[in-house]
């Protein structure tokens, strides 16, 4: 047992820690500036060194954006992607190492309606982002998030790819070598300064409708992620850029995957956290930062002097539960914190994830989500959980069903007579009592038909809605014309031939 006059004469052995009093693990001659990782240490040239080179070997050896191409970045003002702007930035000069040799753009997409930010503080934020794109050079174009609101929906079907030159990226980069270096035509170009537009204010209260007729936090970030990534991809396909670069980091990237796991997108989790993502056809998302980690960036910002902005976003202040994207967060960066191989570990697993070969075909491109342009995960067999799940869905909705005793189907009661004549009778809707059951049933109906044309996590997140009626008109378009399709398909289907019966 212990005691109080207890001596100890032994010394405690002193663990080395990494610090910034050791040499610089890549040049040893330098003072290190900056520890990365344990036993990482890098004095301040040779760690600016290695961050450039990470990023310029990403794109290199990955060959997905072609010589000469258009990439759009989405800058979102916070700092890693302010800090893929500054690489891009530093990447494309004329005095750079190994140049990079595409055309780069910005598009911010301002999502102050969506919070209820007042004009005054929009236009503040706006006009910092302004002189921050102005001062690079490219063209940049500041978006309200409202404009989701007059989407086509062509949006929501995934356009071909782009032819790339020669096929080949060697052949792609001998061909703009010797056409020229044509950086000075992107110069020449009138960089566009397409600062806010004015929003109107019933588009404002609509788009608050949307992301407010959702009853949890996590619903709301995730329709107002889904709606974003539709106005990049209209705004990269309208401006003629074939690439869409984000600054998703290991950090987020890893907090994303668990977050898919836990929302019932580990169909889609290939796409949601993979370097590349071509599920929008013509318009590539690229992730060039998805090999550093939030404080590598952090650190490089702040000796480098790179600007950013503070943006709050909806969980900006909310408490640790609020939502499954921020209990996520804090128990990723939590765990990080003690132990430091935490991120790498759940970065390196989601590398290894890849989607199962889809062709292309038109029949293929219908069986996707209306909302994440996803392939659809519900066709699953009769004995699997996502069955169970419905079917219980089902039975704890419908209360009024009578089963059979041999096949145990389902049977609704007939619908009552005044269904479909009390909306344009001067009655209250529901006939003589007002119960509303008629219209109630009818808008449920056309929830059901929407949830079949959804994934199993935007089912749950259009669940919880309070109506569909507030998805944009360009989603329920593109659902209703689907729809269309299908009956009709269904119709003819005794007269059309299957695949076996024409090699036949």
């Amino acid at each position: 047992m212990c005691q109080v006059e207890e001596e100890y004469h032994e010394q405690l052995e002193r663990v080395d820690t990494p610090s910034a009093s050791k040499k610089c693990v890549k040049c040893k001659e330098e003072l290190a500036a900056v520890v990365i990782r344990a036993g990482d240490a890098y004095c301040r040239k040779c760690f600016r060194e290695s961050f450039i080179h990470k990023f310029r070997a990403m794109l290199g050896k990955t060959r997905v954006i072609f010589p000469g191409e258009k990439v759009l970045l989405a800058v979102s003002g916070g700092p890693s992607s302010c800090s893929m702007l500054s690489q891009v930035q530093e990447g494309v000069s004329q005095n750079a190492h190994k140049k990079l040799r595409f055309f780069p753009g910005i598009v911010y997409i301002d999502e102050g309606g969506a919070l209820g930010q007042c004009k005054e503080m929009r236009q503040k934020t706006t006009s910092e982002l302004c002189d921050m794109f102005r001062s690079t050079g490219f063209p940049f174009y500041i978006l309200p998030l409202e404009q989701v609101l007059d989407l086509p929906g062509s949006v929501l079907t995934p356009s071909p790819p782009s032819d790339q030159p020669g096929s080949v990226y060697k052949a792609a980069v001998d061909l703009f070598l010797q056409s020229g270096d044509s950086s000075s035509d992107g110069k020449a170009e009138e960089q566009e300064c397409v600062s806010l537009p004015a929003v109107q204010e019933s588009h404002t209260r609509l788009l608050q409708q949307l992301i407010g007729s959702a009853q949890t936090l996590t619903a709301k970030q995730d329709l107002l992620n889904t709606f974003r990534q539709h106005l990049l991809v209209h705004t990269a396909r309208t401006r003629g850029y074939s690439k869409l670069m984000q600054g998703d980091s290991c950090t987020r990237l890893a907090v994303k995957l668990l977050t898919s796991i836990s929302l019932g997108r580990g169909a889609q989790l290939a796409q949601d956290t993979g370097f590349s993502d071509c599920r929008y056809g013509g318009v590539t998302v690229v992730r060039p930062m998805r090999e550093y980690s939030a404080k590598e960036i952090a650190y490089y910002n702040h000796m480098f002097k790179v600007p950013s902005v503070v943006i709050p976003n909806l969980d900006t202040k909310m408490p640790d539960k609020a939502s499954i994207q921020r209990l996520t967060q804090n128990f990723v960066t939590k765990l990080q914190a003690d132990f430091h191989s935490t991120v790498s570990t759940i970065y390196r697993t989601g590398e290894k994830l890849q989607t199962a070969g889809r062709g292309s075909s038109a029949a293929e491109d219908a069986e996707r989500c209306v909302l994440c342009v996803c392939g659809l995960d519900t066709a699953a067999e009769e004995a699997s959980a996502l069955q169970a799940t419905l079917i219980s869905e089902q039975l704890s909705q419908s209360s009024g069903e009578v089963f059979h005793q041999d096949d145990s189907k389902p049977l609704k009661p007939e619908p009552p007579a005044n269904v479909g004549q009390c909306c344009s009778s001067e009655r209250p809707c529901g006939g003589a009592e007002g119960t509303g059951d008629c219209c109630r049933s009818s808008r449920d109906h056309e929830a059901t038909d929407l949830r079949s044309l959804l994934c199993y996590s935007c089912r749950r997140t259009v669940r919880d809605m309070s109506s569909v009626d507030c998805l944009p008109q360009y989603v329920l378009s593109v659902a209703q014309r689907r729809q269309n399709r299908s009956a009709m398909k269904e119709q003819i289907s005794e007269f059309l031939l299957d695949d076996a019966d024409e090699n036949n």
